[in-house]
């Protein structure tokens, strides 16, 4: 074998090299499992692929991956005027997924930016429509309809919302200390109902014992010697000695008798 041969396979050699070299990349590519491919041949839609091993033509197929894990995006502060007219800061968290690879790709440009801005208007509308006391208390229910909306709307481009979050909900400084003031207010009106309750029902249980005692009015002699016990317990020096009043009534009748007389 003489040397020109020998450079021109060498030449070959290189050439196939070079060729593998930079044709097996555009040739086979590997999708992992929360992965998908879109594959386009000459421009048209061939479909979606994946995962594993993905064969393509070089130079003629193109492949679009397509994440399929649960995408996280932060709603930008919104100034919402609520339905009770108070203006209020509030910003969401939206948890969404690739369902429909394909449609991700060819129905919609920007799938992320377009779920983010429909979140950011469907956050305006809803919360418009709540008063201030349904947004503080019935969050649950806000976040429901939000999910509901902007999963509509975001159905026909291969988009699941799974989640969305009303974050924080910022009040202006005059109308927080509306609300302390009502809230101290409250309290206060509770504790004085609780105390008048209190009030009536020992009014209640007073006047029971005071038919008790009408009937059996040996239950007052017994309650006065209670009460004498109860006394000498607390080893005091003075001792109380309670008289009934009926053994002043007759002297209380001869001096009005007395008087009487004198006018």
């Amino acid at each position: 074998m003489d040397f020109s041969k020998l450079l021109s396979i060498s030449t070959w050699i290189v050439v196939i090299v070079l060729a593998a070299a930079v044709l097996l990349p555009q040739t086979f590519r590997i999708l992992r499992e929360y992965q998908r491919g879109v594959i386009f041949r000459f421009g048209n839609l061939v479909g979606g692929k994946g995962p594993g091993l993905i064969v393509l033509i070089p130079y003629v197929d193109r492949m679009v991956r397509m994440d399929l894990r649960v995408v996280t995006i932060d709603v930008a502060k919104q100034e919402v005027m609520t339905r009770d007219n108070v203006p209020v800061t509030v910003d969401a968290v939206v948890y969404f997924r690739v369902v429909d690879p394909v449609a991700a790709v060819v129905k919609v440009e920007n799938y992320l930016k377009a779920t983010s801005l429909i979140a950011q208007t469907t956050l305006r509308s809803v919360l418009g429509q709540a008063e201030l006391d349904e947004l503080l208390a019935h969050r649950d229910k806000i976040n429901h309809t939000l999910q509901e909306i902007i999963d509509r709307q975001t159905d026909p481009w291969g988009i699941k919302v799974t989640a969305v979050e009303v974050r924080d909900v910022v009040l202006p400084e005059g109308m927080k200390r509306a609300m302390a003031k009502q809230a101290e207010s409250e309290r206060e009106r509770r504790a004085k109902i609780i105390n008048a309750e209190g009030e009536f029902q020992a009014a209640e249980k007073l006047v029971q014992a005071a038919g008790m005692i009408s009937v059996q009015p040996i239950a007052l002699q017994l309650r006065f010697l209670q009460t004498m016990r109860e006394i000498s317990s607390e080893h005091n020096t003075t001792t109380f000695l309670p008289v009934p009043i009926d053994l002043f009534s007759p002297f209380l009748k001869r001096a009005t008798e007395e008087v009487t007389k004198s006018w």
